[in-house]
């Protein structure tokens, strides 16, 4: 049984099985919503993280 889903980019159909880009038709399509992420146009609702605990500690250390 084949199984047929949509490409989250381009919305064609895509075929499940032995596919290497999955769920995406192709690599143009993967790229695509890869970079959407790095530009931050998506988003996972959450807390605001507070910046401080992110902070190096290594930048808290005294000149010798």
């Amino acid at each position: 049984m084949r199984t047929v889903v949509r490409c989250p980019t381009c919305r064609r159909p895509v075929v499940w099985q032995e596919n290497p880009h999955r769920p995406f038709c192709s690599e143009r399509c993967r790229l695509i919503d890869l970079g959407q992420w790095a530009d931050e146009r998506y988003r996972i609702p959450g807390e605001s993280t507070d910046n401080s605990a992110l902070k190096d500690p290594s930048d808290d250390a005294e000149e010798p």
